[in-house]
């Protein structure tokens, strides 16, 4: 059975590089950016993905590039998807590489 490292959620994320850090409150970022509180809690506690609105208000509040919770949510979606159908993906034989072995 393979072992895999675990994996921060992009709420994860926010609450330990950004939050945590900076001594902030769930409360004050939904004040500061305008947002509904039970929103970003739901994103930090409770795991559900990052929206595009919000991400584009708490990018715009620290300072970031736009995408960059997006980004993280994407890469963490993908790398979820690549252990649930793992098995799948080995089985499959590259287009390439069918083509190179027909034309031998």
């Amino acid at each position: 059975m393979t072992k895999y490292l675990k994996m921060s959620t992009v709420g994860e994320m926010l609450k330990n590089e950004f939050l945590d850090p900076y001594n902030l409150s769930i409360e004050e970022i939904a004040q500061a950016i305008s947002f509904p509180s039970w929103q970003i809690a739901a994103t930090i506690e409770n795991g559900i993905p990052m929206t595009t609105e919000l991400d584009l208000l708490l990018t715009k509040y620290f300072g970031m590039s736009e995408g960059f919770f997006m980004r993280w949510q994407e890469s963490y979606n993908v790398r979820i998807a690549k252990r649930l159908i793992h098995k799948k993906l080995t089985q499959i034989i590259p287009y390439a590489k069918l083509k190179r072995v027909a034309a031998l």
